[in-house]
């Protein structure tokens, strides 16, 4: 479909769709409770991806929060202490989205939502940047372009200004595509995100969201820590790490004096950036990023 059908398309479903629908906020409640992590992960985009069919956003370095019309939670499951002033401007709606301060922001704003006594002064900084309508009986089956034209009339109807909509767009072709992720990452962005406009609602990491950046990021396992040499002398020179696939492989650029000297321990979790895969499955030119945090 070319672009600019699809756009009218697009801007026709929402202004025929208005609030006032039910929703399962208190099914979600209880549902998530105890397990957010249920969620939809992206996997990484193939090289030279064709982009049409999807809807595309920037890919924000944020926190995955999930509100269920009562409670923000981590993917953990864990509460989240926002504010009650944040929450009681949230909508009686289950939503997923990140909690965001701005690019290249993410250490500081972690700080600020994982403290158990929230500052008012901070979180008045804080967006919650929504993507998604999860456990909505009445959008079950829908397509991901559906549930996003209904999102937006919420998030209208909330008139909170530190609840958004992440802007959604379309590209007609790879070079477009490229162009704006060039735009993006010159910007301080981390890169876009293609989710497929036609999708139903699903949870784990699925083909039907995809990220797109110039590096590629993953996770690993901790599985021992290598003595430095030389100017590490004294202090971890490398971690020694094991994929989920079972690939292992050493993983120390990247990584801070404090983080040598205090390296994240056996049995974490680790994320790490690398351009693309050898063969053998390894990656290459991998570099530590941060201690992966679910919570």
């Amino acid at each position: 479909m070319p672009a600019s059908i699809y756009r009218r398309k697009f801007n026709a479903q929402l202004v025929s769709l208005f609030v006032g629908s039910t929703f399962a906020g208190d099914m979600f409640a209880k549902t998530h409770a105890k397990a957010t992590d249920d969620v939809l992960l992206a996997k990484n985009a193939p090289k030279g991806i064709d982009p049409t069919g999807y809807l595309i956003s920037e890919k924000l370095d944020g926190v995955r929060a999930l509100w269920d019309g009562k409670q923000l939670r981590f993917r953990s499951g864990k509460a989240i202490a926002a504010p009650q002033w944040f929450t009681d401007k949230l909508p009686k709606t289950a939503l997923d989205g990140e909690l965001w301060l701005a690019r290249g922001a993410f250490d500081k704003l972690s700080g600020i939502v994982r403290k158990a006594q929230p500052i008012d002064s901070e979180w008045q900084q804080v967006n919650y940047m929504v993507f998604e309508l999860p456990a909505s009986h009445a959008f079950t089956g829908k397509s991901f372009e559906q549930r996003y034209v209904h999102l937006r009339t919420i998030v209208q109807a909330a008139d909170f200004a530190q609840l958004q909509t992440v802007l959604q767009f379309t590209a007609s072709n790879q070079a477009t595509l490229q162009a704006k992720l060039q735009e993006v990452v010159q910007a301080g962005g981390e890169g876009l995100v293609l989710h497929l406009a036609q999708a139903p609602y699903t949870t784990g990491r699925s083909d039907v969201l995809l990220k797109l950046k110039p590096q590629q990021d993953a996770e690993a396992t901790v599985v021992a820590h290598i003595t430095g040499k030389g100017k590490y002398a004294g202090m971890t020179g490398a971690l020694a790490v094991k994929t989920p696939e079972g690939i292992r492989f050493k993983l120390g650029t990247g990584l801070s004096d404090h983080e040598r000297q205090h390296p994240p321990a056996i049995g974490s979790t680790v994320t790490y950036t690398y351009t693309d895969l050898t063969p053998a499955g390894k990656p290459r030119f991998a570099r530590f990023l941060r201690v992966y945090q679910a919570d």
